[in-house]
């Protein structure tokens, strides 16, 4: 792995493909320092996924693919059945690395699709690492497209409030629910955004802050404790976030705290809506099934080195919550925004250009 900082630019890609190997920014490190991360081993994919240093379902899905393409690299097999062998183990650990966010399997399915209709080794090497680089590509013009989409929800001098990061960080680029926050700016309407610090691991205060700055927004940060006391001062009139995956029925797998935020919403009659790629949608899974996540207590006790909890205590920290449906006043896609009832809507944005 080889590091290298640089200048802000505005067109920040999250993850690419350069000669053979996949390039990050380590979201770890912001907003002290940008920095650029060289991976060459899929087994140092697998390991930025688990270690946040790339996040974001978008993103994920799509570094899912990078790691594969360096596993084909990597690979000695001589024949088809061996490298099909050999993607199959570096999928299963990429697979594990973050089991929420349903993009992760999303990508790594699509590029084992690919390869397995490939002939030689050769054949199969160039499928996959093109069909990776495709699937970036794609990820920008589907935010590009949904941000066009969801702009029409949102109105001149609207503040809008926004939860996590689902921004160009938590993609390749543009973003999801920022995407619709850029593409509201872009038509000409002029809006203020309010980003909640989202604790333990402050992307909100790190990243989306940090990302709307350096863009031109009015952006305001405030502590998650603070949602109530701005939506009951009339300081929002909309809420867009991201999702980590949609199951059919409408739910809404995101950040933790983002249940808190929707339930607040619809206490102050604030539309809340979610901003996710069709890729995002899980149409197999019950809500039951869905793992969430849960992540290391060191995240809850402590800000880096600093102890701000005593010894030995108990944390619950899980990374994601569920917001139930009838709390969701749409969702954005790249096909068209779903309305209740979801499970009808869902299923027709699957229809469109079938």
């Amino acid at each position: 792995m080889t590091e290298s900082t640089a200048k802000i630019s505005s067109s920040l890609r999250t993850v690419e493909w350069k000669a053979n190997r996949v390039i990050m920014i380590d979201q770890t490190k912001l907003p002290n320092e940008l920095v650029f991360v060289e991976y060459d081993d899929y087994n140092q994919v697998a390991d930025a996924i688990r270690t946040l240093v790339v996040r974001g379902a978008p993103a994920i899905g799509v570094s899912g693919a990078f790691g594969l393409a360096l596993a084909v690299l990597q690979s000695n097999a001589t024949t088809k059945e061996e490298l099909i062998s050999d993607l199959e183990k570096a999928k299963k650990i990429l697979f594990e690395t973050r089991p929420t966010a349903v993009n992760l399997g999303w990508g790594l399915k699509k590029i084992m699709d690919i390869a397995k209709s490939g002939d030689s080794v050769e054949q199969i090497r160039e499928l996959v690492i093109s069909k990776a680089q495709q699937m970036a590509d794609d990820d920008i013009e589907i935010n590009k497209t949904m941000g066009k989409i969801g702009s029409i929800l949102f109105d001149d001098n609207d503040t809008i409030m926004t939860h996590c990061n689902a921004g160009a960080l938590a993609t390749v680029a543009y973003g999801t629910a920022l995407g619709v926050i850029r593409a509201t700016r872009e038509s000409g309407k002029n809006i203020k955004v309010i980003a909640t610090e989202t604790r333990p691991v402050q992307q909100g205060s790190r990243l989306t802050a940090f990302e709307l700055k350096h863009d031109g927004f009015d952006v305001s940060l405030i502590p998650d404790t603070a949602v109530g006391y701005s939506m009951a001062n009339g300081l929002v009139n909309k809420v867009v976030v991201g999702a980590d995956r949609i199951v059919k029925t409408g739910h809404v797998f995101n950040k933790i705290g983002t249940y808190q935020v929707a339930t607040m919403a619809k206490q102050h009659g604030i539309p809340f809506y979610v901003a996710a790629p069709l890729s995002t949608i899980d149409m197999e899974s019950k809500v039951e099934d869905v793992i969430i996540e849960m992540r290391k207590g060191t995240e809850v006790t402590g800000i880096g080195d600093k102890k701000t909890a005593p010894d030995d205590i108990n944390v619950i920290n899980p990374a994601f919550d569920m917001t139930p449906p009838e709390l969701i006043s749409g969702i954005i896609t790249e096909k068209g925004i779903a309305k209740a009832p979801f499970e009808e809507s869902i299923k027709k944005l699957f229809e469109v250009n079938d």
